[in-house]
Parts: structure tokens; C-alpha cells; sequence
């Protein structure tokens, strides 16, 4: 009898652990699912959507539009064109702040880095082991002036620098020269470099992606070509990114995406060959729209997506 009893209390206890332990696995992964790191994502079973758009309080008198959107992962074009009507430098305390941190993937390949000229934002898809999730790292960028343009197509990294020198281009030199202000050969590791301290070249002579010294420039048309991450961001897959990544450079100012229930929705930014693609990209969002489901497509509601491709404002804008 007793050793009976003793069986049924190990059993109770048992199955009281097993439960514990089940409610402690579901809790730790909760808190996984909601500490991952800021722009991580894991890819979406169905439709191609990721994060979501909301809305922050400023706290302090002292905020400024930039910090707040360096805190939330976004650029300056994009935090500018989600809050147009608010002051850059003086947002003011208790001021509702839209953050869009809501996109759309680059309908490329899901491998290594994609870059997008048109939505100044990088993805990194990083390899994964067998039974890992596979996700999306998603971050903003600044990349080349108009007369700088950053290039188009698909490359690869090559090498990684720490604390990298800068030797000053021939074209900044004689800019330089003509303002009676000549560069020194090289700028050592330091402050006063604008490479920062992070650098992964690229197998494209002359082009880098790199940290900065001047983060306010973060999701601005502002380099010469090259692709500048804030310091944060490019100290983040500095280690991740191995030498040989693939690196896809795209222009792609139009997006079609669907959510989890296939219903589409529209992204369009401002291409920085915006005469040349509209055409192109507006038949190829059509041809896109044509691969949905005959009742959701004939919801498709044009007049949305025509304003949507006018105003190229960024937004995530539903088409039905």
C-alpha cells in the first residue's frame, strides 16, 4: 500500500514538473519572441510583411525627430515622411510620433544582403541551422548623392576591416583643393573619420559598407556611393556577415505585399530613376496583381494605388 502511495505522490510530482516546466518553455518563449533584437523578424509563413507601424510619445523637451528615430531603427526620410507636419529639432514633449517600421521584402532572392537604393533600408537574411527560424535583419541606410549613385547589382563582400584608415578619393581631393582646404593622404582611426569604426568591402572597386561619423545622416541620399549604416546597426552584423556574402543591389521604388490572409498592399518611395522605372515597375505591380485570386483581385481598388504610386510616400497603403 505504502509503496503504491509513494508511486502515485512521485507520479503527481512528475506531472506537476512536466506541467511547470511546459508553462516555463511557453513563457521563455514569449519573452524570446518579444525581446528579439530591434528590425530582427522571423520570416512569414505566408505573405511577405514584416513588423508593424506605431505611435511613441515624445518624453523629454529635449528630443529630437533623428534620436527618436535612431531608438526606433528608422531613417531620416522615413521618420520625416511618417510625421510630416512635426518640427525635426523640436518635436515637443507629448507629441505623438507615427514610427514606421512596417516593410514590405524586396520581392529578390532571400539570400545574404539586399539592398534597396529607393527605401535607403538593407536586409540581411542570415543563414540558419536546421530547426532555426529563419529571419530578416532590417536596417536603415544612407547611400550616394545625386552624381554619387550607388551601383546596382548583385556583388559580393570580400573583406572586413576594424578601425579602418581612410584614404581620401581623387574627387574629394580636388573638391577639397578648390575650397583651399586640401585633405591629409590618409585619416587614421578616430572621430574625425567618416568610415567609423566598422568596414566591409564590397567586389566592387571602391565601394564599402561602412559605419560613420556623422549618424545623422542615416536615411539620407548623402555618400558618394558607398552605404553607411549607423554605428549600432553596422557593429550588429559586422561579425555575422562572412567574406563571400552575397550582396544584391536593387532599385526597387514599388512593392507589392500581401499578409497573412493574401490580401495585397502597396509601398512606392520616390526612385531615384523615377522617370525610367515608373513604367517598368507599374506593369510589373500589375503582372503581380494578376497572381491573386480572382475575387480578391477584382477588389483591387486602382484609384488607392494610383494616389499610392503618386505620392511615394513609403506607406503601407491596403489595396482592397
Amino acid at each position: 500500500m505504502s509503496s503504491c502511495f509513494v508511486k502515485t505522490t512521485c507520479g503527481g510530482r512528475l506531472l506537476r514538473c512536466a506541467f511547470m516546466m511546459a508553462l516555463w518553455l511557453v513563457s521563455l518563449s514569449a519573452v524570446a519572441e518579444t525581446s528579439r533584437p530591434l528590425g530582427h523578424y522571423p520570416l512569414p509563413e505566408a505573405g511577405n510583411i514584416v513588423g508593424e507601424t506605431y505611435t511613441v510619445s515624445v518624453e523629454d523637451e529635449a528630443d529630437i525627430l533623428l534620436d527618436i528615430a535612431h531608438t526606433h531603427g528608422v531613417g531620416y526620410e522615413e521618420i520625416r515622411r511618417a510625421n510630416p507636419d512635426i518640427s525635426l529639432w523640436v518635436p515637443g514633449k507629448g507629441t505623438q510620433v507615427q514610427i514606421p517600421a512596417q516593410h514590405i521584402l524586396p520581392d529578390v532572392e532571400r539570400k545574404g544582403v539586399v539592398i534597396n537604393i529607393a527605401e535607403l533600408r538593407l536586409y540581411y537574411y542570415p543563414e540558419v541551422q536546421d530547426g532555426e527560424t529563419p529571419r530578416v535583419e532590417t536596417y536603415p541606410i544612407g547611400i550616394g548623392r545625386d552624381g554619387f549613385d550607388t551601383p546596382l547589382g548583385i556583388t559580393k563582400t570580400t573583406m572586413r576591416l576594424e578601425d579602418p584608415a581612410w584614404y581620401p578619393p581623387e574627387s574629394i581631393r580636388q573638391e577639397a583643393a578648390e575650397r583651399g582646404d586640401p585633405p591629409p593622404d590618409v585619416v587614421p582611426p578616430g572621430p574625425d573619420n567618416p568610415l567609423g569604426q566598422h568596414a566591409i568591402l564590397l567586389d566592387i572597386p571602391g565601394y564599402l559598407i561602412h559605419g560613420t561619423n556623422q549618424p545623422d545622416g542615416i536615411g539620407m541620399r548623402a555618400s558618394r556611393g558607398c552605404i553607411r549604416m549607423h554605428p549600432d546597426d553596422i557593429k550588429a552584423v559586422f561579425e555575422q556577415i562572412p567574406n563571400g556574402t552575397q550582396v544584391n543591389i536593387i532599385d526597387e521604388p514599388i512593392k507589392l505585399g500581401w499578409d497573412a490572409d493574401h490580401l495585397p498592399y502597396l509601398q512606392a518611395f520616390t526612385s531615384r530613376n523615377e522617370q525610367e522605372t515608373s513604367i517598368s515597375d507599374l506593369l510589373n505591380i500589375v503582372n503581380k496583381a494578376d497572381e491573386l485570386p480572382e475575387q480578391k483581385r477584382s477588389n483591387i481598388d486602382y484609384e488607392v494605388m494610383q494616389k499610392a504610386l503618386k505620392r511615394g510616400s513609403g506607406r503601407i497603403e491596403p489595396l482592397i
